[in-house]
């Protein structure tokens, strides 16, 4: 496959329209591919995107759910938060599952590395699958309001088929599993 390199786009200047500790927003003015004037807005997310697949020895999945504020409704997912750039990602995945969920797990697989919104924004997604787990006392941050449930994976599967669970991460995530199962690789 054939892939371009050399970047089409020329940026005129650019401009910090917003910035807080999760995020900064930029307007480019720039000159299209066709040479066009035009604008170029980028968010630029100060943190990776984490997920974690808790998967037991039953083949159960753990979802946490909770109300997302920009969405304006309840979302089911699997246990993800941010995970500062300096940090190797692993520890962040680590905390991320400890404060959700309560579980530590002793076998980590890193499965999905990916970019989440590429037209608007830079932002990365990681999520590891984590076996070997063991239930200890969630610790949830002050802005989290969290349902856990733990249910068979081939009905977390169902919910992904079923438009029950929207969000990226979860979503490409169990996709993943799925696609190990049926490789004989899980």
């Amino acid at each position: 496959m054939e892939t371009m390199h050399n970047n089409p786009w020329k940026i005129l200047s650019s401009q910090v329209q917003y910035d807080n500790n999760w995020i900064r927003l930029t307007e480019h003015q720039v000159l299209n591919p066709a040479g066009g004037p035009g604008i170029y807005g980028v968010v630029h997310f100060k943190n990776l995107a984490i997920g974690v697949v808790a998967l037991d020895e039953e083949q159960h999945i753990y979802l946490v759910g909770q109300y997302r504020f920009p969405l304006e409704q309840f979302s089911w997912e699997i246990p993800e938060g941010g995970g500062p750039l300096a940090e190797d990602p692993l520890l962040s995945a680590k905390r991320e599952l400890l404060e959700e969920t309560g579980l530590v797990a002793s076998q980590w697989e890193l499965i999905v590395h990916m970019h989440l919104s590429n037209s608007v924004s830079d932002e990365k997604g990681i999520v590891y699958l984590a076996r070997g787990l063991e239930q200890r006392s969630a610790q949830p941050e002050e802005t989290e309001e969290l349902t856990t449930q733990r249910i068979p994976f081939e009905q977390a599967y169902q919910m992904v088929k079923t438009h029950q669970i929207t969000d990226s991460l979860s979503i490409a995530a169990i996709q993943k599993i799925k696609l190990m199962m049926l490789e004989g690789a899980l």
